[in-house]
């Protein structure tokens, strides 16, 4: 909660003075029964239609006043919920994009999806409840209360002896109330991950028939966070029929003892029907409360998961800048990283000049994709270092260290906006620029048969075909002229004629450019100056296609397997 009331600070003068408008407000209407009582018991036996009327006016203004500050109050409130949770939801959704991978595994893209939906939902809601009835609603309770006072102190007493009781209620329920909805929006997290894989997966399912099973999937999941809110709307629930049998009960009491002062001439009729009328407002006041509880347990619970993720720390901070130590572009020294577990990499070491091309071929799970990460430090090796110009990668700002890589990855994406926008990806590069890129990346032909740079794109990039979206991804990466290209198996849609031509192409165009090509297909790779064969997370062999072939029994035995599908038909005519 520290979190949203620091956000919340920058409101807090609209805020007092919405808080003012609305006890104005609330005080007016709470005169209105005394000064019904003071009519029926002391005006109208005078038959004074003047003073009748002066009185009437009085209540009508007080109805006024009420009527206007709630209204004007409600509109400020609004206000200050909409823009809070509007800055609240765009620094959750910077934060995301700044976590390291490392933490965006240990909180999961489901729950980040949640908290930045349902949970800034829930506070939306309290946030603008709070405001609206979190001061009216104790103001009705604690003056109706007050003022029962100044009508009949002792059928307030009776009245009062019923408050202890419903403060205990609401404590107890309140904090019960905060643990069961914590717990149910976890189970939605579970929801938004199964949405998502069956989302993506839809293709295969359907292929597969396994929709009934998926289906019944779902139900299973769905049928938790039902058993989740069900449990959490009926403790909060609780709350209501407690309190009015609380208030009824002390109602019953007020109006046995009120009967009796009545006929002992102890109190007036009018003060009566004002005691009834406060009692009505203490009561609806108590429904509010009650009602401003289960708000609050949704949104505690849901601004604590917020700030959890807000909260996290920097990981990948730099170190201490040093100075570069060779002319290699990119190395590794003797590096070894997991992934919480068993390691993906054992003690791998290599080293890039600038201008070469590297080539990283391995079995699947072999840890090619690391490299790839350990490079552009989505995470810290665990032992050894990772070098790029000479300097530790550590050493980098991050914003910095990234701008000297274009990347596509295996499972990257592509908008649903036009074919320029999506090549140049907000990064202001000029049209001659991207077109180039697309030259480079084979793509400028289809382009054209699309209708051109500005022809849309569907969702997903569903009008195009695998290899062309591929192509349009590699001229993303190369639209702002990296200095280091990564292609992390970015060919694999491609045939084996449009594969060789495009890696020509790269190879002959950008010899200034150092390119790190992930691929599984050893044709995609053995064109390289420097090839490494990873093995279950170890380096078993590195050097050109010709050494390797000699001198690495792994790299044979994948040329071996795949020979049939190259397209040369042999090693010596590829």
């Amino acid at each position: 909660m520290k979190t949203l009331f620091s956000y919340l600070s920058a409101y807090k003068l609209r805020m007092t003075l919405g808080f003012c408008i609305k006890a104005a407000g609330t005080i007016a209407e709470l005169f209105l029964p005394l000064i019904m009582a003071h009519m029926i018991d002391n005006v109208a036996p005078t038959e004074d239609i003047l003073a009748l009327s002066l009185w009437g006016a009085a209540m009508l203004a007080c109805a006024v006043v009420g009527l206007v500050g709630n209204v004007t109050a409600n509109r400020m409130a609004s206000r200050v919920a909409r823009d809070t949770t509007q800055r609240l939801r765009s620094d959750l959704f910077s934060k995301t994009l700044r976590l390291s991978a490392h933490q965006t595994d240990e909180a999961t893209v489901p729950s980040l999806v949640s908290r930045l939906s349902s949970d800034t939902y829930n506070v939306h809601n309290m946030i603008g409840m709070m405001q609206r009835l979190g001061v009216r609603a104790p103001i009705l309770l604690i003056g109706g209360i007050t003022l029962t006072f100044t009508v009949d102190s002792m059928l307030a007493l009776i009245l009062l002896a019923a408050v202890p009781v419903l403060a205990v209620i609401v404590i107890l329920v309140a904090r019960r109330g905060i643990v069961l909805y914590d717990r149910l929006q976890r189970s939605a997290d579970v929801v938004v991950r199964k949405v998502r894989d069956d989302y993506t997966g839809i293709p295969v399912i359907k292929a597969l028939s396994r929709t009934e099973y998926e289906s019944r999937s779902f139900r299973a999941i769905n049928e938790r966070v039902v058993q989740n809110e069900t449990k959490a709307s009926i403790t909060m629930g609780v709350t209501n029929p407690l309190m009015n049998t609380v208030l009824n009960l002390g109602m019953a009491a007020v109006i046995f003892a009120g009967a009796y002062r009545v006929a002992g001439g102890y109190a007036m009729p009018g003060d009566i029907i004002a005691f009834t009328s406060y009692f009505t407002i203490i009561l609806n006041a108590v429904i509010t409360v009650s009602r401003i509880f289960v708000m609050y347990s949704k949104g505690g619970a849901s601004a604590k998961r917020i700030a959890a993720i807000l909260a996290l720390p920097e990981e990948l901070l730099p170190l201490p800048e040093e100075q570069a130590q060779e002319e290699s572009v990119l190395r590794f020294d003797d590096v070894t990283f997991s992934y919480g577990g068993v390691p993906a990499l054992h003690n791998v070491s290599f080293t890039l000049a600038k201008g070469e091309s590297l080539g990283i071929i391995g079995a699947t799970g072999s840890g090619k994709s690391t490299v790839v990460n350990l490079l552009l430090r989505f995470y810290d090796a665990d032992k050894g270092r990772v070098l790029v110009d000479g300097r530790d990668v550590r050493t980098y700002e991050l914003a910095d260290l990234r701008k000297k890589f274009g990347v596509v990855f295996q499972n990257d994406f592509l908008m649903a906006a036009s074919v320029r926008e999506n090549i140049d990806f907000e990064r202001d590069v000029a049209q001659e620029e991207v077109e180039r890129a697309a030259g480079y990346a084979r793509a400028d032909t289809f382009i054209a048969e699309h209708g051109g740079y500005e022809s849309m794109l569907a969702t997903r990039g569903a009008n195009f075909s695998g290899g062309q979206k591929q192509r349009l991804l590699i001229a993303r990466a190369l639209a702002a002229s990296p200095e280091i290209l990564i292609l992390d198996d970015s060919s694999s849609a491609l045939d084996y004629r449009t594969d060789a031509q495009l890696r020509k192409t790269l190879l002959e165009r950008l010899p200034d450019t150092t390119i790190v090509m992930v691929a599984q297909r050893i044709s995609s790779v053995r064109f390289a100056d420097k090839i490494l064969v990873l093995d279950k997370g170890r380096a078993v062999g590195f050097g050109s296609d010709r050494e390797l072939m000699e001198n690495c029994e792994v790299y044979r035995n994948i040329y071996a397997s795949q020979h049939a599908q190259e397209e040369g038909g042999s090693h010596e005519t590829a």
